[in-house]
């Protein structure tokens, strides 16, 4: 008889629960698709999370860390960091609308911890201004980073339509000029 191997079967369900939630935000996530796609049954799910919101809470922090450890700040280089994200987002697009879908349906599930938050801003303080402080920084970063995935189509089809390269640049041109 097979042995089941618990850590994969874990995080089959994870990976499954990302993808479904980003796609369908917690109300519309099916427990029963998540199952399906991971090859698991719902029972396990249950028995690894407990229930819905703990499996979307546990998808939530596998999407942000996945992005923390993939695309740590690098407070020397803002700029190239915002062009970092961007590329991140791009590739991995499921984890920004996680963290849309967790802003709308669950904001007590949309954050870090805050021992998270406050690493990030102590890195980037050296950059901050009196007038430009170290958490407005990130979040300006952030949203520079992010927003080309949040544009309406019909404003970048005014523009000729999406091209990452350009539109990456202006990112990074953005960032650098803020801190001009």
């Amino acid at each position: 008889m097979a042995q089941r191997d618990a850590e994969a079967t874990r995080a089959r369900i994870l990976s499954a629960a990302v993808t479904e939630f980003a796609t369908h935000g917690y109300a519309g996530g099916r427990i029963d698709r998540i199952a399906n796609d991971a090859e698991s049954n719902v029972r396990m799910i249950y028995a690894y999370f407990g229930n819905k919101s703990s499996l979307f809470d546990a998808a939530l922090t596998e999407a942000i860390v996945r992005m923390a450890m993939e695309v740590p700040p690098t407070p020397d280089d803002l700029p190239g960091w915002v062009g970092e994200l961007f590329d991140f987002h791009r590739r991995r697009p499921e984890t920004l609308r996680l963290c849309l879908w967790a802003q709308l349906e669950r904001p007590e599930a949309a954050s870090e911890p805050l021992e998270t938050y406050l690493a990030k801003v102590e890195s980037v303080r050296p950059q901050a201004s009196p007038s430009l402080g170290a958490v407005d920084l990130l979040v300006i970063v952030y949203a520079i980073a992010q927003a080309w995935q949040l544009a309406p189509a019909g404003l970048l089809a005014a523009d000729g339509g999406p091209d990452d390269a350009r539109m990456r640049a202006a990112a990074i041109e953005s960032v650098a000029r803020i801190l001009g």
